[in-house]
C-alpha cells in the first residue's frame, strides 16, 4: 500500500510535484489534454453528462477543456460545445463549479475551425473561412455523417478585427463561466494554424509570406486575449508537425521556433505543444521541433503526444517539459493520477465511442 503522498514507482515522482502555472498552483504535473468528444447536444450547450465527465477527472493538475467554438462561424464538429451564448456560459458555470468543488482547475480551449468546417455548420450555409482559399483533404463530422471539406474563402483584411473580437468575447464569457484561464487553440489545422503554416497560407498581404507575417494573426489574437483577462490566465497550443487536417509547413523548425520566441513578450501562463513521440500514430518523420521550442520559450512548457507515466516523468526530469498532457489515458481512466501514483493497471480506451453522443465510452469508465 502507498500512502496518499508516496509514489509506488520513485522514477515518476516528478509527476506529483506541485507547480505554479500563471495565476494558479497545480497539485501535480499531469494535465488533461483538450479532447474533442461531441456530447454537448445539437444546441451545443454544456450539460449534466459533461459535468459528470469533467468532475470525474478533476484530480488532474489542470484540465484543459475540449475545444470550444468562439462563434457560430467557428463551429466545425458535431455536438461540440460553444462559448458564444448566455446559455452556454450557464452550462459551463455548473461544470467549473463542480470541478472546483473537487479541488480541480480548468482552462477553456478557444476554437475556430476555419476551413476544417463545412457549410452544414455555418450560419446560412455559408462557405467556411481560412487564411487562403485552399481546400483541405478530409471530412467534417456532421449529424448526417462525414462530409468532404469544401474550398474555403480567404478572410478579408477588413474581417480580421471581427474574428479577433470573437476571441475577446469568448474570453470574457470564459471568465464569467468561472474558468481558471483560457487556452488559445492554434494547433491541429484549425484557423490560427491555417495562418501559421505555409501549406495553407498563400496570402500576399501583411498576414502571409514571411514567418513574421504568418504569425501576425496568432500574435494579435494573443495580445487581445491577454489584455482582456491577464497574461497569467492565458496559454497557447501549437502543433509544429501534426499533419491532421491536411497541414504541412516547409520549415517547421524555423516557423515554430520563431513563434515560441515571439510569444515570450506576453508572459503567458504556458506554451503547450502537441508533438507525438516516435512510434505514436501522430509521430512525424524528421528532426523534432519541440526541443527548439523549449529552448526558445521562457515560460512553462507542456508536452503532449504518446507519453506514459515513465516517459512523462523523464521529460520533466530531463528539462524537456514542466508539465505533461495526457489525452487517451484520461479518456479511459478518470482517476489517472491515482493509477499512476499507485502503479495500478489502466483501463483500455474504446476509440469507437470517442465521438459518439452517449454516456457509453464517456462517463462509464471505472475508477479504481
Amino acid at each position: 500500500m502507498t500512502s496518499a503522498n508516496s509514489v509506488a514507482n520513485p522514477k515518476i515522482s516528478s509527476l506529483f510535484q506541485p507547480l505554479q502555472v500563471g495565476a494558479v498552483q497545480l497539485r501535480n504535473r499531469l494535465v488533461m489534454a483538450p479532447l474533442t468528444r461531441g456530447r454537448a447536444g445539437k444546441e451545443r450547450i454544456p450539460n449534466e453528462l459533461m459535468q459528470e465527465y469533467y468532475t470525474q477527472r478533476a484530480s488532474a493538475g489542470l484540465i484543459i477543456s475540449e475545444a470550444t467554438q468562439i462563434s457560430e462561424e467557428g463551429a466545425g464538429w458535431s455536438q461540440s460545445p460553444g462559448i458564444h451564448t448566455e446559455e452556454q456560459v450557464k452550462g459551463w458555470q455548473k461544470i467549473t463549479q463542480a470541478v472546483h468543488k473537487q479541488g480541480g482547475l480548468i482552462y477553456l480551449q478557444l476554437w475556430h475551425t476555419g476551413r476544417a468546417s463545412h457549410p452544414y455548420f455555418q450560419p446560412n450555409g455559408q462557405i467556411p473561412v481560412s487564411a487562403s482559399a485552399i481546400k483541405a483533404e478530409g471530412d467534417a463530422y456532421t449529424e448526417e455523417g462525414k462530409k468532404p471539406y469544401v474550398t474555403p474563402r480567404a478572410l478579408e483584411l477588413s474581417e480580421i478585427p471581427r474574428v479577433i473580437q470573437d476571441y475577446v468575447n469568448a474570453t470574457k464569457r470564459a471568465q464569467a463561466a468561472g474558468f481558471d484561464g483560457v487556452e488559445i487553440h492554434a494547433a491541429n489545422g484549425y484557423l490560427i494554424d491555417q495562418f501559421i503554416r505555409d501549406g495553407s497560407n498563400k496570402r500576399t498581404d501583411a498576414y502571409g509570406g514571411s514567418i513574421e507575417n504568418r504569425l501576425r494573426f496568432l500574435m494579435e489574437i494573443t495580445e487581445a486575449v491577454v489584455k482582456t483577462w491577464s497574461s497569467d490566465r492565458v496559454g497557447v497550443r501549437l502543433s509544429p508537425m501534426n499533419p491532421f487536417n491536411d497541414m504541412h509547413d516547409s520549415n517547421p523548425i524555423a516557423t515554430f521556433t520563431q513563434a515560441s520566441e515571439a510569444l515570450n513578450q506576453f508572459n503567458l501562463a504556458y506554451l503547450h505543444i502537441l508533438e507525438a513521440l516516435p512510434g505514436h500514430m501522430l509521430a512525424a518523420e524528421g528532426e523534432r521541433v519541440g526541443p527548439h521550442m523549449r529552448k526558445a520559450f521562457n515560460g512553462i512548457f507542456i508536452v503532449n503526444g504518446g507519453y506514459d507515466a515513465v516517459k512523462g516523468a523523464a521529460a520533466i526530469d530531463n528539462n524537456q517539459a514542466d508539465l505533461v498532457a495526457y489525452g487517451v489515458p484520461f479518456i479511459a481512466n478518470p482517476d489517472l493520477p491515482q493509477r499512476y501514483r499507485t502503479d495500478a493497471s489502466l483501463n483500455e480506451a474504446d476509440p469507437s465511442t470517442f465521438y459518439t453522443h452517449e454516456p457509453k465510452g464517456y462517463t462509464d469508465y471505472p475508477a479504481l
